[in-house]
């Protein structure tokens, strides 16, 4: 199957792989939430580096066929906006709800949610001075794997 440039695969250098990385992002604490996601946002250690993403997808969201169904739509859609994303930053999207967008309207309002989510968090204001904090080695330091705690 011959794929488009914009889909050219999931490769390592675009995912979040270890641990660390994902405590990293999550202590940032930078993020927004639009229907069934929250898109956590941190710089990247270089400037260079192309977007690169993380999913988070608890068992609380439903059996492992959608949980895997979830992940796969959400990493076609990364691949789909991933050259719209803005470079140097790495992205956890962690699912909040169990009911998978179908179709291929649904498959262009995950690309949709992405790409909004992680423009609204990059513009905001602070997010460039966390992100010289980060680089410069001043910024957060991890304390854990896991997202922050929602308060009820």
């Amino acid at each position: 199957m011959a794929r488009s440039a914009g889909s050219a695969g999931f490769p390592r250098a675009v995912r979040l792989l270890s641990p660390g990385d994902f405590a990293r992002v999550f202590a940032v604490r930078r993020s927004a939430a639009s229907g069934p996601l929250v898109l956590y946002a941190c710089p990247a250690v270089s400037a260079v580096q192309p977007a690169r993403l993380g999913l988070s997808v608890s068992s609380r969201i439903g059996n492992a066929v959608v949980r895997n169904r979830w992940k796969r739509r959400l990493r076609e859609a990364f691949r789909q906006v991933r050259t719209e994303l803005p470079a140097g930053n790495d992205f956890v999207i962690v699912v909040r709800s169990g009911a998978v967008p179908g179709g291929a309207a649904g498959a262009r309002h995950v690309e949709e949610m992405i790409r909004d989510l992680a423009t609204r968090i990059v513009a905001r204001t602070g997010y460039a001075a966390a992100t010289n904090a980060l680089r410069l080695g001043t910024g957060p330091q991890p304390t854990g794997g896991q997202p922050p705690r929602r308060r009820r």
